[in-house]
């Protein structure tokens, strides 16, 4: 075998079988002519193609400069070929480029460097090109391209979420965001982001415990009417970056900036915070301080009150009269609680288990913390969404629980809600985010889970006003508030719009897919609404390998939307399925 480090380019066609069925000649001598290029593009960046089974294929290169470059070529000449072509015809590649080992055996391409190449491409938008961290260092401010950083991606079968970037190649080259074309405007009241304190400790496992500070402080500065405070999940997009605070301030659509740092050692720990305006990169104010781990809860409320203090017009007041409840009186149980939600974080169906024992670990320790029984009541939902449905009452229990210990911590209420909703009280779980909703005005993950309730109370125009508004305090929004809010447009028959929200979701999962399906299917596109079956088909595989079937599936997406309050949008969603040609 031969190992060497190379940049693997991962290429593959748009909605082939599609049309392979509409007209199999043409597709034929389409993708014919689309290899030769490629072929030659290939061998004048001075890389090599190694396999081009069907529609796809796999080269490599020694410079990952070269490799960027010859997608980009590949991809403009795509787009100029396909100019004059009804766009159902159109031959659109989605390409991928990882650097990484690889090993060559018997003519073949293998080893992780190849699979994530390929999972990147997966990724990719039609037409466009998706590169993984690694190659970004290596080509950033040497090619005229535009590169959007879009975070850690957890991919199939690859053990480490993938750092992603998307390369967009029709603007001039520019900051690695969007283009000023898209920027986001300024609230009209004082904007703020706080990006994730970095870990000082010198040990990798501590990190969790400077995202928890973190998380803390972006959670209590959600409680001021007064203040527009970005969401923990694009704030932490900048994680492990060197920034440029003016760059975080344009991606954002915000005035300030905090950033800092955390060092836990033994007993104690020091913070660093700095607040800076984003624009001018004005220092307006910074601290350090030292404190033993018993004053912690004390320390984040500290820097939160300096923060609103400090901010103009000295909002609130120059002196915040504000206090909490601690989140628990033992230090190793706020210790769990900050490991479980690291784990919950995650997202990851074999995360679970761990966020479960470090939960059970703190209520070990602190019988009475609300965190605790909210974390657990998220492990259960989360059991929920991967197939357990019985779960949902579990997830009940413990969020009641939660709330009878603690009726004022926005967490605990945002957590609850979910299982309410799914437990068909969709009324109650409106309710109980409008009381958080007081305590934390600013908290987009609140704004998020009341458009969704409403949605599942089938009170469709109000959550679409809840979602946009948790979009705009958290660009980088995670799948579910584009999700509902396609199902709310999809509800209230605007289909177009509905196409538009799921479109904007990145490697949609299967119920997305299955959703795009019926969407296009009512909205007329058959041939848009056959790929996305295809596209169902393909995700069902690749995420169950095989031990369920794309009917079995949908038969745990029917489940689901039973739990909805108005049956007139179960029956619409079902009607578009079967229209479009799912197993419903």
């Amino acid at each position: 075998m031969e190992r060497r480090l190379a940049a693997i380019l991962a290429a593959d066609v748009v909605g082939y079988s599609r049309l392979m069925g509409a007209d199999e000649e043409a597709t034929i001598r389409a993708l014919s002519a689309c290899r030769q290029v490629i072929d030659e593009l290939v061998t004048s960046h001075h890389g090599r193609v190694f396999g081009s089974a069907g529609d796809s294929v796999i080269a490599e290169f020694a410079s990952a400069v070269e490799a960027v470059r010859c997608a980009a070529e590949i991809q403009r000449h795509q787009e100029t070929q396909a100019a004059d072509l009804p766009e159902d015809r159109r031959m659109r590649l989605r390409i991928g480029i990882n650097l990484g080992d690889i090993v060559v055996e018997d003519g073949n391409l293998l080893g992780d460097g190849v699979n994530v190449a390929a999972r990147l491409q997966e990724l990719a938008e039609p037409g466009c090109l998706c590169i993984s961290a690694n190659i970004h260092e290596q080509v950033a401010g040497k090619l005229d391209l535009v590169f959007d950083d879009l975070g850690e991606q957890t991919v199939k079968n690859i053990a480490r979420p993938v750092r992603t970037y998307r390369v967009r190649f029709d603007k001039p080259k520019g900051a690695s965001g969007a283009p000023s074309s898209d920027l986001l405007p300024l609230p009209d009241k004082p904007s703020i982001a706080v990006l994730p304190f970095t870990n000082m400790s010198g040990d990798p496992e501590q990190v969790y415990f400077s995202d928890g500070i973190t998380e803390d402080i972006i959670t209590e500065l959600s409680r001021f009417p007064s203040l527009f405070v970005i969401a923990r999940n694009s704030s932490f997009m900048f994680k492990g970056e060197a920034v440029d605070i003016a760059e975080v301030g344009r991606k954002l659509g915000v005035q300030y900036v905090v950033e800092g740092s955390v060092r836990k050692a033994g007993n104690r720990v020091r913070i660093t915070a700095q607040l800076v305006e984003a624009v001018s990169g004005k220092h307006v104010w910074a601290e350090r301080y030292d404190r033993d781990l018993e004053d912690i809860f004390a320390l984040q409320d500290e820097v939160v009150a300096t923060i609103v203090a400090t901010l103009p017009v000295r909002i609130e007041g120059a002196r915040v009269e504000h206090k909490r409840q601690t989140p628990t009186d033992s230090l190793p149980a706020y210790d769990c609680i900050l490991r479980g939600n690291k784990h919950i974080r995650s997202y990851r169906r074999q995360e679970i288990a761990e966020a479960r024992a470090a939960y059970e670990r703190a209520l070990a320790l602190d019988p009475k913390s609300a965190l605790a029984h909210a974390g657990l009541a998220n492990v259960y939902i989360s059991e929920y969404f991967w197939g357990d449905f019985e779960a949902r009452r579990t997830a009940l229990e413990f969020g009641e629980r939660a709330l009878a210990l603690d009726r004022n911590d926005p967490r605990v209420l945002r957590v609850l809600a979910t299982p309410l909703y799914k437990n068909e009280r969709a009324d109650e779980a409106v309710k109980l985010l409008q009381h958080a909703m007081t305590i934390a005005p600013g908290d987009a993950d609140i704004a998020s889970v009341m458009g969704v309730s409403l949605v599942h109370a089938g009170r469709h125009d109000e959550a679409v006003q809840w979602l946009e508004k948790a979009i705009r305090l958290d660009p980088f929004q995670p799948t579910w508030s584009f999700e509902f809010l396609g199902e709310a447009h999809y509800f209230e028959h605007r289909f177009d719009d509905a196409i538009e929200a799921f479109e904007r979701i990145v490697d949609p999962p299967i119920w997305i897919c299955a959703h795009l399906a019926a969407s296009y299917a009512m909205n007329g596109d058959d041939a848009a609404a056959l790929e996305q079956v295809n596209a169902h088909a393909r995700a069902v595989e690749r995420e169950y390998e095989g031990e369920m079937t794309s009917g079995q599936a949908m038969k745990m997406l029917f489940r689901d939307l039973a739990v909805y309050k108005r049956p007139e949008d179960t029956r619409l969603l079902i009607e578009g399925y079967r229209k479009a040609g799912l197993p419903a």
